[in-house]
């Protein structure tokens, strides 16, 4: 392949700017507001299952507590009638009389398990509102720091691909001065090895680093100008400028 040395000196310019390109990409990929993101919307999702679980147990205590609560009025209007009954005087046969005393007696016992068992749930129920205190003040603050990373994600974004976007501007610019074939060629190496040109500097190829040879340099400075060269060590497109040591 021919072209102009100044069209193939073009191709380390537009080196560089796939590089720029490549770095934003990189960065745009692996900003640590990503991770963060990540880390707490996996939180957000743990807390959220969480405070449901625990707003769920809390919900089932309060209905058993108010179910607890009715059997103890419902023993409690029980005894009070039966003890209505016992001072009214109405009743009168030792037998009857000792009857209902004895159920009074029983119905006593009867609401203070049953008190106790009240007394037992709210303590449970307590408890179980302030882990639904607790959690939901975990999920917001969490909430606010994931809302505050996507922030800063969404920042940063902006700010790399305004870059990226001016970067494509001139390299766009410098891709219309290299001729078509040449241009794809070069296209061709970067999606095989990532960058499809490099500098000869001094004897050696920017590219992969390696000295070539005095037979190598003999073969170049021999060669047209106009020739495009290949790095037989990493195939890129070998440029050469003053600084390439021919």
């Amino acid at each position: 392949m021919k072209a102009a040395p100044e069209a193939q000196k073009r191709l380390l310019d537009l080196a560089e700017l796939d590089a720029v390109i490549d770095r934003l990409a990189h960065r745009r990929r692996t900003l640590p507001e990503l991770a963060e993101i990540d880390e707490r919307s996996k939180q957000y999702a743990r807390l959220v299952t969480q405070v449901i679980e625990a707003e769920t147990e809390a919900g089932d205590l309060a209905r058993e507590q108010s179910k607890a609560e009715s059997d103890v009025d419902a023993v409690r209007t029980r005894a009070d009638r039966d003890q209505k009954r016992l001072d009214s005087g109405a009743v009168t046969s030792p037998r009857d009389l000792s009857g209902l005393q004895s159920e009074i007696a029983s119905l006593q016992k009867r609401q203070g398990d049953l008190e106790e068992v009240v007394l037992e749930i709210m303590e449970r129920r307590e408890a179980a509102d302030t882990k639904v205190t607790d959690l939901v003040a975990q999920r917001d603050e969490v909430a606010a720091g994931l809302a505050a990373s996507e922030g800063r994600r969404d920042a940063a974004l902006t700010d790399i691909d305004k870059e990226a976007a001016e970067v494509q501007g001139r390299r766009g610019a410098v891709a219309g001065e290299i001729p078509a074939d040449l241009l794809a060629l070069y296209g061709k190496l970067k999606d095989q090895y990532g960058v499809g040109a490099a500098m000869l500097h001094g004897g050696r190829c920017q590219g992969c680093k390696v000295a070539l040879s005095i037979a190598e340099m003999n073969r170049i400075k021999g060669a047209p100008h106009d020739e495009v060269l290949r790095c037989e060590e990493c195939r890129r497109i070998l440029v050469r400028t003053t600084e390439s040591g021919l």
